[in-house]
């Protein structure tokens, strides 16, 4: 054996038992992230499963077990198609048009201008105000009778009378959309802003110097510098929009049937109304499964550790 193979086993034997050694001293400090994972993460999760596996009365009594059974009710149930349709377009316009508006405003708050500090600190107030307030500011403002949105597109002439927007099915759940993306953009943007402080000031000199036009420096220089923070971006945001309830809760919350319901609206219904646990907890763990498949391929396709 030479020398430098000796050297490298020597290491790799050294780093192996720092690492051995090294647990127990660590172990203090995450034992109390370690326990705060399990209490509202695993645990939660645990029980939901097996929840979703026992026959529940409304009143909440244990009768048994029920095998497949509440899974085999779900998959049975007719409504079960639309509900995925309205989750995914729910889900897929809500993080596009977020992300694309984001970009654009933080490309817009990015530049010097008067005022930057103030619009900054305007663009936080929907993120830091109640998800709750908001969307209950903009159902009564939609309201057909008081309404005052309702009252300024009538006196300037988009609609010749009040119309019903939260009271059918596809008005309310392109309102909830418009509502998403509002409360999701200060976020968003916050995250594309520290992106773009972060992209070299020389790069793009460099680029301007060489050439480029405006469009092509954002294409090649500013847009790659970019990856990880849009990639965060979207991550979280699908993970919030597809557990989001306030905003669908109030805004189609007054539409009769299924029609303007996603998953979480639906497991809602199901556990509030029918009171039936063990049926919405199936439906909770086909939530929980669909979330971390879509996560788990984004991150698969996106690689977002990997280096640029």
């Amino acid at each position: 054996m030479s020398i430098t193979q000796s050297r490298a086993t020597t290491v790799r034997k050294g780093s192996r038992l720092q690492n051995r050694e090294g647990l127990p001293a660590a172990l203090p400090w995450i034992l109390p992230v370690l326990v705060l994972i399990f209490a509202i993460v695993v645990f939660p999760a645990g029980y939901m499963i097996y929840n979703s596996t026992r026959n529940i009365s409304q009143s909440g009594l244990d009768l048994g077990p029920a095998g497949l059974d509440n899974f085999a009710f779900v998959f049975s149930d007719p409504n079960l198609p639309r509900i995925l349709l309205n989750t995914a377009v729910w889900v897929f316009v809500v993080v596009t048009l977020t992300v694309l508006l984001s970009m654009a405003l933080g490309q817009f708050l990015n530049k010097p201008f008067p005022g930057r500090t103030l619009v900054r600190m305007a663009v936080v107030v929907p993120w830091a105000a109640s998800v709750v307030m908001t969307t209950t500011v903009f159902y009564y403002g939609l309201e057909n009778t008081y309404g005052i949105f309702n009252k300024f597109l009538v006196d300037v002439g988009i609609l010749a009378s009040p119309f019903g927007f939260t009271k059918s099915a596809i008005p309310a759940f392109a309102v909830a959309i418009i509502v998403a993306v509002f409360v999701s953009i200060p976020f968003t943007t916050y995250t594309i802003l520290a992106g773009l402080q972060a992209v070299p000031a020389d790069a793009i000199e460099a680029a301007r110097m060489d050439g480029a036009g405006a469009a092509r420096i954002y294409f090649s220089v500013v847009l790659p510098q970019l990856r990880g923070a849009i990639i965060v971006s979207i991550l979280i945001n699908i993970i919030n929009v597809f557990n989001n309830l306030p905003i669908l809760k109030i805004m189609t919350g007054s539409v009769p049937g299924y029609e303007a319901d996603t998953l979480m609206t639906y497991i809602f219904k199901v556990l509030q109304f029918d009171r039936q646990i063990d049926v919405a907890s199936a439906l909770s763990v086909l939530n929980f499964g669909i979330v971390i498949l879509i996560v788990a391929v984004y991150v698969k396709l996106v690689k977002p550790m990997k280096e640029d």
